[in-house]
């Protein structure tokens, strides 16, 4: 069974940066994509950063030119990083996969919030 862990979350100043990581254990399948979402209180849950296996990406406007996502076949890991962060940037946020049969998987959720 496939689980997602996520680590890097905490707090920073506006302007600061942050880097989130995330391992996928449980399995040696394939993943087609892997990425971030993220939920902020009282908002649905909306999708941050995802990469496809061949490296294309997909970023939410609010982010691009200031979030970058990577990631790691061979570890299966992802990894999302953050700069110039914003208070609007306060959320939790989920690690996701996407297995080929297609299956989705997420993590339990990292907080980042952002604040002076």
């Amino acid at each position: 069974q496939v689980q997602l862990g996520e680590s890097g979350g905490g707090w920073v100043q506006p302007g600061g940066s942050l880097r989130l990581s995330c391992a996928a254990s449980g399995s040696t399948r394939s993943f087609y994509a892997m990425g971030w979402y993220r939920q902020a209180p009282g908002e649905q849950r909306e999708s941050v950063a995802i990469m496809n296996r061949r490296g294309s990406t997909n970023y939410t406007n609010s982010v691009r030119g200031r979030f970058t996502v990577s990631r790691d076949n061979a570890k299966n890991e992802v990894y999302l990083q953050m700069n110039s962060l914003k208070d609007e940037d306060t959320a939790v946020y989920y690690c996701y996969a996407k297995t080929y049969d297609p299956k989705d998987y997420w993590g339990q959720g990292t907080q980042v919030t952002v604040s002076s």
